[in-house]
């Protein structure tokens, strides 16, 4: 990843945007040059195929609206070239970046067979291998404006500028095959002017477009917290948002793809146009001045540069961004993950979850791990597949699992996380024989872990993140019987000042949901907080929060719980093979639960007060509320380990014991920032 001082870009950007000559200028972030797709030496017949592929982007006569891509050659010595103009420059313009970046490219990445390359006004990329209609969100560069927003209006810049974003992202996505590009401005709700611009290669689905355009939204380091603008460059996908106007607004739309070809054949030609031609001698004095006068900024830029010390803000940034593993250096071949797990043999299986099966594999380098491995019709998608890494990538604590690597080859997308001995909490938490070994010590240990990761995602990491799909099950337990937290599958990522949202698909585990998410699709950092109080009680009883006989009856935990806690019985609650233990810890702990379960979100407590809670007896406990209730119904079997609904969908399963109810519709997608 490329990380360029702000004010420069945004000052490059300013002033190369009107340059209409086809002079030879710099890329504005140093290309990609990838050394494992192999080499070619420069009398090859690779070579040949590259010079006809690249000659024809500016050679052609016809226009595709900015959008070129093409193959020539055959296996092995074939290349792929996808050119790319921003949607308000010219054909001519278009041209002459797509020219300029040919010569460029090959020349800052000699004798490699796959590159990409941005210019302000376009993107050149080849390959050896297809690169057409495959989404690669690889991260490349982000930037930030210096500029910040007033404190009093941040919160409401940031809803416009995310509102306008999405509205570009679904009409750049609906563009057809030509051209997938939207750019506009708004007006803030404080009279303030945003300026943003949304672009996909046209060869991308409508769906892949959205995802990436998604991916590069949600990139906000904390550097860019505050700032009034922000550009995000992916190799499919790129943004830019400023308050400043930067691109043409009167260029021309793509025509309709159902009035053209649905996408420009896959030949030995080019699909950029010569244009009209303009005068020459203008030509000549525009290329004159731009270019002397790009040389002098360049070269004050560059004293300036030279002579300024960094700002602690500044290093900083660079700093935080250092701490935090690129996704690319995460990946791993399937092959290596193949010959790890032994061909994902049933003797290596560790268990099977709502979305596929988890194995445990040896690396090469004698390291266990454990490989979750995606069912192909799992309900959980390529969005949610890359919010998982990206989140727990980021993400370091002692009580949260540790994320390895990933891979996606072959249709199979397959995580690989550090490998945990004692498997999940359910495991021994459920089991008649095996729960005679969690002791109230290991029980109190194992509760405090959980609480500490959760302050950690809620308060403490460089993100605000909602785990979403707290249950036993995503507790794993290490050979010391630490606590650490896992799935992040459906986790929710939070702005730092947000305190709640709303969505309409319901994801999690039934029993675990908050009331007011299970029902209307609002969440919380106490929607977490509800679902730690059902596993407290669970930890406590030795019981699943559905299914707890008292006498013939069956009850759903809480509604046990409170009863119990009510009648003052709740010693009944405690598991019997606790009976030798602390009683005053133990009910305390069953106090903390029920505070955590009320109905009422603001009676909840924060993650922060239940780690003091637990930690510290001199804290008087306020007197719980009564729980939510679920389950009113004998239940015997377990429900799905993974329940999901829309809330589009009208419906009342009341023998379940859950409840459905209308909601605005939104679009069916695990948004990676809530808007």
């Amino acid at each position: 990843m490329a990380v360029v001082s702000s004010s420069l870009l945004f000052l490059l950007s300013a002033i190369l945007i009107p340059i209409q000559a086809s002079a030879l200028l710099p890329y504005l972030f140093p290309p990609t040059c990838k050394n494992n797709s192999g080499n070619y030496t420069s009398n090859s017949t690779y070579r040949t195929n590259l010079n006809q592929v690249l000659s024809s982007l500016y050679s052609n006569t016809t226009i595709d609206y900015g959008f070129y891509y093409s193959s020539y050659g055959q296996n092995p010595d074939k290349v792929y070239a996808i050119g790319l103009c921003r949607g308000d420059v010219n054909p001519d313009d278009c041209r002459g970046c797509l020219k300029n970046s040919s010569i460029l490219l090959t020349q800052d990445c000699p004798n490699q067979k796959e590159a990409v390359g941005w210019c302000d006004q376009c993107m050149l990329r080849y390959s050896n291998s297809s690169i057409f209609g495959i989404m690669d969100t690889s991260f490349h560069v982000l930037v930030c404006d210096m500029q910040n927003v007033s404190a009093d209006n941040l919160a409401q810049f940031n809803d416009d500028a995310n509102m306008l974003l999405n509205n570009l992202t679904s009409e750049a996505a609906a563009g057809g095959s030509l051209r997938k590009y939207a750019a506009r401005s708004a007006i803030t709700t404080d009279y303030r002017k945003i300026y943003a611009l949304v672009q996909c290669t046209p060869d991308l689905s409508e769906q892949d477009c959205i995802n990436c355009l998604l991916y590069a939204i949600a990139a906000v380091p904390d550097y860019c917290a505050g700032k009034v603008g922000r550009l995000v460059v992916l190799t499919s996908c790129n943004i830019k948002y400023t308050v400043h106007s930067f691109f043409d607004s009167t260029a021309a739309s793509a025509p309709s793809s159902t009035n053209t070809t649905t996408s420009p054949p896959l030949t030995n030609t080019t699909t950029i146009s010569e244009g009209n031609p303009s005068n020459t001698l203008r030509t000549v004095i525009i290329v004159v001045v731009v270019s002397v006068a790009f040389v002098v900024l360049i070269v004050s830029i560059c004293i300036c540069i030279y002579l300024r010390v960094s700002s602690p803000r500044e290093k900083a940034a660079e700093n935080i961004d250092d701490e935090i593993p690129s996704v690319e250096s995460l990946q791993f071949d399937f092959s290596t993950i193949s010959v790890a797990t032994d061909d994902f043999s049933e003797a290596n299986k560790l268990g099977q979850g709502g979305f596929g099966a988890v194995y445990k594999g040896t690396l090469y380098n004698g390291q266990d791990v454990a490989v979750k491995r995606l069912s192909t019709n799992s309900g959980q998608g390529d969005l949610e597949f890359k919010n998982e890494v990206l989140l727990v990538a980021k993400l370091q604590h002692r009580n949260l699992v540790r994320l390895l690597g990933f891979c996606m080859e072959r249709n199979e997308r397959l995580l690989i996380y550090e490998f945990v001995p004692n498997t999940s909490l359910d495991h021994f938490l459920f089991d008649p024989i095996k729960r005679v070994h969690l002791n109230w010590e290991m029980r109190c240990k194992i509760i405090g872990g959980i609480a500490r990761g959760l302050l950690y995602l809620h308060e403490d990491s460089r993100l605000r993140i909602i785990h979403r799909d707290l249950k036993a099950s995503n507790i794993l337990l290490d050979e010391e019987m630490n606590a650490k937290i896992s799935d992040f599958g459906m986790a929710k990522l939070f702005l730092l000042d947000q305190t709640q949202s709303n969505t309409s698909r319901i994801v999690g585990t039934y029993g675990y949901m908050a009331p007011e998410y299970a029902m209307y699709g609002q969440f919380s950092v106490k929607s977490d907080v509800f679902s730690f109080g059902v596993l407290v009680l669970e930890i406590v009883s030795g019981q699943r929060n559905n299914c707890v006989r008292n006498g013939e009856n069956v009850e759903d935990l809480l509604t046990y719980a409170w009863n119990n806690w009510r009648k003052g019985t709740a010693s009944h609650i405690i598991d019997p093979t606790l009976r030798h233990s602390s009683t005053i810890e133990i009910m305390r702990c069953v106090h903390i639960g029920l505070l955590c379960v009320q109905e009422n979100v603001t009676d909840r407590p924060t993650m922060a007060l239940i780690v003091l809670m637990l930690n510290s007896y001199s804290i008087t406990l306020p007197v719980p509320s009564h729980p939510a209730f679920f389950m009113h119904s004998n239940i015997e079997s377990d429900m799905p380990s993974n329940w999901e609904h829309n809330l589009d969908v009208a419906r009342s399963d009341h023998s379940k014991g859950h409840y459905v109810q209308h909601s605005a519709n939104e679009a069916s997608i695990t948004e990676l920032y809530p808007r």
